[in-house]
Formats: C-alpha cells, structure tokens, sequence
C-alpha cells in the first residue's frame, strides 16, 4: 500500500484540473490507492431529506439514500462515522468547517481502525475539494436539487452563505423553505472581529421584486459592515437602498451582533417577531422582547436611528430567531404552527443531542408536516449558540 500522504498529495494535486463532476470517480481511484475497494460521494439534496450519489461510471451506485431511514443518512445526521452489519461498508459525513455535506462511502475487505481513521481524513479532503468546485460547477448543483427552481429563489440562494458555520466558542445554523420558491426571507451570517453576526430580512411579497429587495438588502449590510460601519449604519443603508430602488417594498429586519468572547448580544428589530432565547432546555420568556423600530424601507431611517438592545449570555444559550412564516403556518385545520411548538420542537432535538443544523432540519420537516407540504409563506430559522466552554 502506498503511503498515506502521498495518496492524499496527488488528490489534492490531480483535483485542479478535474472538474467537479469527475470528482467521484478521482477519489474512487484515490481509495483504490488506500487499499479501499471502492467508494462513492453523496451529498445531501436542498431540503436535507435525500443523499444524491455523484456520478460515476467506475462503480455505479443507489443513486437516492434515505437521510432518516439508510446507515448513511444516519452518520450524515449525526456526522459520527457508521459501520454496516457486515463491516464491509463505512459512512463518514462530508462536513466543511461544521456544514454537512453530504456522506461518503467506503468499502473494503476488512476495516481495522487505522484504515478507517484514513477514510475519515479522506472524507474530510473530499469536503474541501466538493467546496472549491461547487462555486463553479452545476452538475454539483444540480445533484443536490431535485426540482426546478424559481428566478427568485436562485437569485436569493447566490447570495446565501453556507447554512452553518461556526468555531469552538459559537455555532450558527439556518433553513429557509420554501427551498426551492423562496421569495423574500434570507439571512447571513458570518465572522467579524471576534464577534458573530447575524441578520435576518423578510421583505414583502413573494415575487422577483421581493427576492431582489432581499438580496439588495444583503449586499447593503454586508457592504456597510465590511466598510467598518455598525448596527446604526446597517439600518438606514438598507433602508436607503430600498426606498431609492425598492419603492413599493417594506422589509422587516434583525440584525445582531454577538461578542464571542462575553457573550454580549446586541441587535436591532425593524418590525420583525422578537427572538427566542432558550436557557437550559426552556424559553426565557420576554428576555429579549423589545419595542420594535418601523420597518426598513420609504426612508423611515434616514433621521432617526434605530434603537439598539443589549442583552449578556450565559454559555450554552440559544438564540432563536425566525421569519413570521414560521409560526404564522397553518394547517388544513387552521391551527397555527406557533412560538412555543417552535420553540418546543428546537429543545427537544437540542435535548436528544442533535447538533445544531439536525434541530433545524427536523424542525423544518415537522413545519412543513404541519402545512401538509405547502408552505403559504417563507420560513426562515436561523438559531445561534454561544458555547465558550466547549472543548
């Protein structure tokens, strides 16, 4: 068998010139090198309920796996590595910083424990090289949908990041659905200065108007924010581009900022539902109700500045923040979806383990349960924790 690193120099060295659909089969060769006798990549479809196989003609594989019924889609929920029955067959979840990607597969003769702990760092250079290709790729993209998607819907999702992201002090993890008709909710968040941002924007209507007010919206926080300006000077930016370009849209906004380091929270509410923190398995209740500013949009800011609120963390807390999609939705029976099943549903999935981006994913199956597959509005969710403790 060839050495270890040298198998893994000549992926990361071949992969340069190999375009993202022949990605599969270079790693299947690259396995053969390791002593694997074949593996295949799948990766976890929009909507997070099916593992779509890569194509590849060297060894073909189940080209759709069950992400709550396969041993796949168990090690890609809890991104731990599954051995089949027989102990021919290994799962390791793709994961890129802390985002799931999808799963791959590897098959031997025999597995001991350093010829797994291989795999799983092939797993993990298979997740960078699926990142760099995907940007520039469509048989990446097309893999990972399963219908068409709407104008508006992909001029949102261009202007997405990744749903989580996160380090050893605080994760962040978001789903938006309708996946594949979204029109007016998106979110952000990213890294800033040791500090965690987040922002949430619910832009009237459902309509391409609705989905470029939202991605205007977008690049104007993060233009602002990248230029060094605050929460203050978000607001009226975004405000100023929809009232000069978006003049018959009004747009609701949390923008927030968390200090990763004392866990001081501090964001604005433009008309948007006040966020959840959940506190060792309950709803604080009214922590972080606030009087909540007008909303974004006919130059309601370009005087006033938005209030500003503060709020410190205890490690462990979650915040919970979410579009009126959310608890708005209704069932054929009328019943709403509301604060406390959300909330409900997020502390029970935290309870049992999941990580983060597994609490959403099952708190969006049960949300679009509970409209029996037709969601009437967006729903958007993004929930950030503040662990400065965890190892």
């Amino acid at each position: 068998m060839e050495p270890h690193e040298q198998v893994l120099s000549d992926l990361v060295a071949r992969s340069h010139l190999v375009a993202g659909g022949d990605l599969a089969e270079l790693v299947f060769e690259t396995g053969r090198r390791m002593g694997l006798t074949g593996t295949a990549l799948y990766v976890a479809d929009l909507q997070q309920a099916t593992l779509v196989a890569l194509p590849q003609t060297l060894a073909p594989e189940a080209p759709t796996l069950d992400i709550d019924a396969s041993l796949a889609g168990l090690a890609y929920r809890t991104e731990r590595t599954q051995r089949s029955a027989n102990g021919g067959t290994v799962w390791m979840a793709m994961i890129d910083g802390i985002e799931r990607l999808g799963v791959l597969k590897a098959t031997a003769e025999s597995f001991d424990e350093e010829l797994i702990g291989r795999c799983e760092v092939l797993a993990g250079v298979t997740a960078l090289l699926l990142v760099s290709k995907s940007s520039h790729s469509d048989v990446l993209i097309e893999t990972e949908r399963r219908r068409t998607m709407t104008v508006q819907a992909e001029l949102l999702w261009a202007f997405l990041p990744p749903r989580t992201i996160g380090t050893a002090r605080v994760t962040s993890s978001a789903v938006l659905e309708p996946a594949y008709e979204i029109g007016g909710d998106a979110f952000d968040h990213s890294f800033v200065d040791g500090a965690l941002h987040l922002t949430m924007l619910d832009s009237m209507g459902h309509d391409l108007a609705s989905g470029g007010a939202s991605a205007a919206g977008l690049a104007a926080c993060r233009a602002t924010r990248r230029a060094g300006g605050s929460l203050v000077d978000i607001i009226p930016a975004i405000d100023q581009i929809l009232n000069q370009w978006f003049t018959d849209r009004l747009m609701t906004a949390i923008i927030a900022h968390l200090d990763v380091e004392d866990g001081t929270l501090t964001w604005v509410n433009c008309a948007h539902p006040p966020p959840l923190l959940i506190r060792e398995g309950r709803v604080v209740t009214g922590m972080l109700e606030r009087q909540a500013d007008l909303p974004l949009g006919w130059g309601f800011h370009t005087t006033a500045p938005a209030a500003v609120h503060r709020v410190r963390l205890q490690p462990g807390d979650r915040v919970l923040i979410y579009s009126d999609g959310v608890t708005e939705a209704r069932s054929a029976a009328g019943d709403l979806f509301g604060e406390q099943r959300l909330a409900d549903t997020v502390i029970r999935a935290t309870a049992a383990g999941d990580p983060a981006p597994e609490a959403l994913r099952r708190l969006v199956q049960e949300l679009v349960h509970h409209q029996d597959h037709r969601l009437r509005d967006d729903a958007t969710i993004l929930l950030a924790e503040w662990h400065p403790h965890r190892d």
